[in-house]
């Protein structure tokens, strides 16, 4: 079996899997903060935990689409000196720049992933009665994930600039 063919089929899956959550997550915070603002207008009164479920959401939707945009190499750069340099000199400057992003976000992940540990030792909540570990588990898996993004480009990348390979 080959092993492209399998990465291909993974890469797409989780594409469709980042691309459902990100429209389900926005579709709930919307109705969730739209209910909650109708609920305060009309009947002032609302539900305790909605602010803090909006608020949770939008920390998961941005890391999911931080994941979703290093997965099409849509992320912020900031390439004022592509205009002035040599194409060569480019591509090696996005190469140590999108490996020191790998480090950087790896180190996040651990840490993130401690803070987790922490977090279930001393038994936080949130939502009311939520374990806070819960709500928060999505930072060491999209540090993960977008290291793991930002690895396979700098393969991709190195691939290119010593080997002559085309970087896709």
């Amino acid at each position: 079996m080959k092993l492209q063919p399998l990465l291909n089929r993974l890469d797409k899956a989780g594409a469709a899997a980042e691309t459902a959550m990100l429209v389900s997550m926005l579709t709930v915070m919307m109705l969730v903060a739209v209910g909650q603002i109708l609920m305060r207008e009309a009947f002032g009164t609302g539900f305790g935990w909605a602010d803090e479920l909006v608020r949770l959401m939008v920390l998961w939707l941005a890391l999911v689409g931080s994941i979703a945009a290093c997965r099409e190499n849509r992320h912020i750069r900031i390439d004022a000196l592509s205009h002035i340099l040599p194409d060569g000199a480019v591509k090696l400057i996005r190469l140590l720049v999108d490996i020191f992003a790998t480090a950087v976000c790896a180190v996040i992940a651990v840490q993130a992933w401690r803070y987790l540990q922490i977090e279930i030792e001393y038994g936080d909540t949130v939502l009311v009665n939520t374990p806070a570990w819960m709500a928060h588990s999505i930072m060491p898996v999209a540090f993960f994930l977008i290291a793991y993004r930002f690895l396979i480009d700098v393969l991709k990348q190195a691939g290119a600039i010593f080997f002559g390979r085309t970087a896709e």
